[in-house]
């Protein structure tokens, strides 16, 4: 048994090594990809009008850098466009903004972004959230449980409204 224990180990170690290595590609590749779409839009949009879609793309990669203000002034275009933008999408635009806004701690803004939201596809669940985590930091606490309960009526299964909901209403109990 002693003679194959340098076998194994060095086994593990290779399998190790080797999901490692994986992981490390995978990321490398799928960073590269974002930059070179980065780039590409950035190129783009400098020397011609872009679509919603582009400038949405572009202003979503900025607030993933955590460049808010940039991301703010293309989620802005995006929604300036002359085209028709389905309700769907105009409200992921609307939530963008809100979620840029309330990065820079603009919470009237996030919320008057995630209601606008909110308007165009009332069964928006990631906009729900994002509102009632406005209401929890602005310390309305009523607020955010009802927000979080109108997102458990539209996803039940949701797991941070159902988190945060019972954290909210244990909170009301222990006050009481």
């Amino acid at each position: 048994m002693s003679e194959y224990l340098p076998v194994i180990y060095l086994s593990v170690l290779l399998i190790l090594l080797s999901g490692t290595a994986l992981f490390l590609l995978r990321q490398v590749f799928k960073t590269r990809q974002v930059e070179s779409t980065f780039s590409r839009l950035q190129k783009k949009l400098q020397k011609e009008k872009g679509t919603a879609k582009e400038y949405y793309e572009l202003g979503s990669i900025y607030l993933d850098k955590k460049l808010f203000v940039q991301a703010i002034n293309l989620l802005q275009k995006a929604l300036k466009t002359d085209e028709e933008i389905e309700p769907e999408n105009k409200a992921l635009i609307y939530n963008a903004l809100g979620y840029a806004y309330f990065s820079q701690e603009q919470y009237e803004l996030a919320i008057r972004n995630y209601k606008e939201a909110l308007k165009l596809y009332p069964e928006y669940a990631i906009a729900l959230n994002n509102l009632a985590n406005v209401y929890e930091r602005k310390q309305m606490a009523i607020k955010a449980l009802e927000t979080y309960e109108e997102t458990l009526k539209f996803e039940p299964n949701n797991a941070v409204a159902k988190r945060r909901a019972e954290s909210l209403r244990k909170r009301f109990v222990s006050s009481n």
